[in-house]
């Protein structure tokens, strides 16, 4: 099952962990099983047409998902998901 890491503005719905085992074989399950296991985490990670947000990025295997497949990007046993937050400043 892949490993999705999860960022410290998110741990509030995972009890405090930094990364969670989910099952799925593409990221679009992935978030779902997320979500199913931590309530809360799909609406963060979704918009209302349940694509992407905007400001939220995933990586699988250290690759952004926008350069993949999206939310059909393959992921398999031992890849790490990564959830990260863009960051505005200036």
């Amino acid at each position: 099952m892949p490993t999705v890491r999860i960022p410290t503005p998110l741990r509030k719905l995972t009890d405090e962990q930094s990364e969670v085992t989910v099952a799925g074989d593409d990221l679009r399950t992935v978030v779902a099983n997320l979500n199913e296991a931590h309530p809360g985490l799909g609406e963060r990670l979704l918009d209302d047409d349940g694509n992407l947000r905007r400001f939220v990025n995933v990586f699988v295997r250290d690759e952004d998902v926008r350069f993949l497949d999206g939310l059909d990007t393959k992921v398999g046993d031992g890849d790490v998901v990564s959830i990260v937050p863009a960051v505005a400043g200036g």
